[in-house]
C-alpha cells in the first residue's frame, strides 16, 4: 500500500525534498536527550526569535557538535569512556552519544548557543520576509 503525504497536493509543488528531509529526522528521534522549543520575547520591531533548549548534563562544551548545514541543525553529543577504574554499585548515568536534527525554515538562522548548568541553548531568528509581487508576463504565440 503506497503512503500519501499531505504535501502530494497538486496546489504544492516542489515539496518532494521537504519530504524527504521530515522523513529522515523523524526516523532518528529517540527521545534522547530532552529537549524544549520556545518562542522568546523580544522588544517591538524585532523579528522573533526561537530557542531550542537540551538537557545535556555532564557534558563539556568540546563534547558537543552545533553545525548548520542546508537548513538543518545538528546538535551532537559524544563523551568519551572513562578509563578509570571504578565500581559501581548503581549506573544510572551513562555515556552516551546523541544526534539531535531540526529542520529549519527558509530564511533562519542561527545566532549562537550556550552551555550553562547542563543546559544547551541554541538561539534562532527568523526576520521578516521582504514581500513583493512580481508580474509574470504572458507571451502569446499564433
Amino acid at each position: 500500500m503506497s503512503r500519501v503525504s499531505s504535501l502530494s497536493n497538486p496546489f504544492l509543488l516542489g515539496f518532494d525534498e521537504v519530504e524527504r528531509v521530515l522523513d529522515r529526522v523523524t526516523k532518528g528521534a529517540d527521545g534522547y536527550p530532552p529537549y524544549n522549543v520556545e518562542r522568546l520575547d523580544v522588544g517591538p520591531g524585532e523579528p522573533p526569535r526561537l530557542r531550542i533548549t537540551l538537557a545535556v548534563a555532564g557534558f563539556s562544551p568540546d563534547q558537543l557538535e552545533v553545525t548548520l548545514e542546508e537548513m538543518e541543525l545538528t546538535i551532537r553529543g559524544r563523551q568519551a569512556e572513562e578509563n578509570m577504574e571504578r565500581t559501581f554499585l548503581h549506573r544510572g548515568i551513562a555515556a552516551r552519544q546523541f544526534q539531535r536534527t531540526f529542520v529549519l525554515a527558509e530564511g533562519m538562522s542561527v545566532l549562537g548557543a550556550e552551555l550553562r548548568n547542563g543546559l544547551l541553548s541554541v538561539d534562532l531568528v527568523r526576520p521578516e520576509p521582504v514581500r513583493s509581487v512580481k508580474r509574470i508576463s504572458i507571451v502569446s504565440r499564433p
